[in-house]
């Protein structure tokens, strides 16, 4: 089903997708910087595989495993926040903005999937 506007129903709609970018962001800067924290684990690592090549070795392998946990840790907390944002698009902001009249909306009630009992609040009577 393609999304419309609301308002005058056209079919020329962009996505902000506000909540992913800054939640891509957020979570790639807190990821960063655990990764940061587990560099160390990374350099001690590198430095102890790097050891079989001399000292030289060790040098190298302390700096690559920092690098790679700092990396890795990076990305993680990208993908994590990115994600996370796209939830909050999808269900608190009003994401979507109609290019014909400039309308900013939501998603639409029926483009939600339909939720299973499970997901109630409400306590069931077993």
């Amino acid at each position: 089903m393609t999304l419309k506007c609301p308002k005058c129903h056209s079919e020329h709609i962009n996505t902000n997708n506000y909540g992913k970018k800054t939640g891509g962001t957020v979570g790639m800067v807190a990821g960063a910087a655990a990764g940061a924290t587990g560099a160390f684990s990374g350099a001690e690592v590198g430095f102890t595989v790097g050891i079989i090549a001399g000292p030289v070795g060790s040098a190298i392998g302390a700096i690559a495993g920092a690098i790679l946990g700092g990396l890795f840790g990076g990305a993680a907390g990208c993908a994590a926040g990115a994600t996370l944002g796209k939830v909050v698009d999808d269900v608190v902001l009003d994401n979507y903005q109609c290019l014909s009249c400039g309308t900013t909306f939501g998603q639409q009630v029926e483009d939600l999937p339909p939720r299973s009992p499970s997901d109630s609040n409400t306590p069931t009577n077993s």
